[in-house]
């Protein structure tokens, strides 16, 4: 029977997917032939609102069919006008939907960093381009040792989604680990925590140092699950326990605008240490359920 349910919400999310399409290749195409940036960032408020209603009819669909016991702790003051910088652990494809539904449409349309193979799904790929996602290559420490300008890439990649983003209020979402949690992958890289994969601070480090005078925050999530293996196709068949998301706002320290990560190794000390004690509490408060 959750097979059955899996196999029916697959069919509502490419529907939904497949109906949203239309205004979203239409748009994409006028934004391509559309001169002048000021011209294109009214098409792209167009996509932001094809995105958001895409995200709306799949969170309105999960909540009925799926019905997920989700516990939900927010912060006051979150406002759709402001700039917002979200960072997470990282469980689950699941992850997203949970961010959505405690976020949608509380803080501006979301930005993830997405890795550079993602743009090759169907139709999903196109919208994150359109809506200028950053796609990051994610090279390799080897890679990166033989070759150090393949760093620059991603980058630069960074460097322009934050120059757009000061043209309109943004989330930029970070799953900071840069990939899902298992503990296996803890393991390899011998992790001194014990729910959570090293962070990782070149990203948010360079969005904060570019960005964060237009930030009006950072947000802290915890997600947590019952199931110690959660997946995305459980949460499709509706086999997922209870999950909670708490979030807590932090302040953008007044040293994290005055340096620069890759150019000064004393910023990049001290953005480690504050993003290693951020993870220490948020391992803590994991093994404290």
């Amino acid at each position: 029977m959750s097979t059955l349910k899996g196999l029916v919400s697959v069919l509502l999310l490419v529907v939904n997917t497949l109906f949203w399409s239309i205004p979203l290749i239409l748009l994409t195409v006028i934004k391509l032939i559309t001169p002048g940036r000021p011209l294109r960032l009214w098409v792209l408020r167009g996509l932001n609102g094809v995105a958001l209603n895409w995200i709306g009819c799949n969170l309105w669909w999960m909540r009925r069919w799926l019905r997920p016991k989700l516990s939900v702790s927010l912060p006051p003051g979150l406002s759709r006008d402001q700039w917002w910088l979200v960072i997470s652990n990282h469980r689950s494809w699941t992850d997203i939907f949970l961010l959505l539904m405690a976020l949608h449409r509380r803080i501006p349309m979301p930005r993830f960093f997405l890795k550079r193979q993602l743009i090759w799904v169907p139709i999903v790929g196109l919208a994150w381009w359109a809506l200028e996602f950053p796609f990051m290559r994610r090279y390799s420490r080897e890679q990166l040792e033989r070759n150090p300008r393949l760093a620059h890439i991603d980058r630069h990649a960074t460097e322009r989604m934050c120059s757009r983003a000061r043209e309109m209020p943004i989330a930029i979402f970070n799953f900071v680990e840069g990939t899902r949690f298992t503990p296996a992958k803890r393991d390899v890289q011998n992790s001194p925590f014990r729910h959570l994969l090293r962070p990782k601070s070149g990203g948010i480090a360079q969005v904060l140092n570019l960005l964060g005078d237009r930030l009006s925050g950072i947000l802290d999530v915890t997600l947590r699950y019952t199931n110690p293996n959660p997946t995305f196709w459980g949460f499709l068949c509706g086999r997922e326990g209870p999950a909670s998301l708490e979030a807590r706002r932090l302040e953008v320290p007044d040293w994290m605008l005055q340096g620069s990560y890759h150019d000064d190794p004393h910023y990049k000390e001290r953005f480690h240490s504050w993003l290693n004690a951020l993870w220490q509490e948020k391992d803590r408060a994991l093994d404290s359920r």
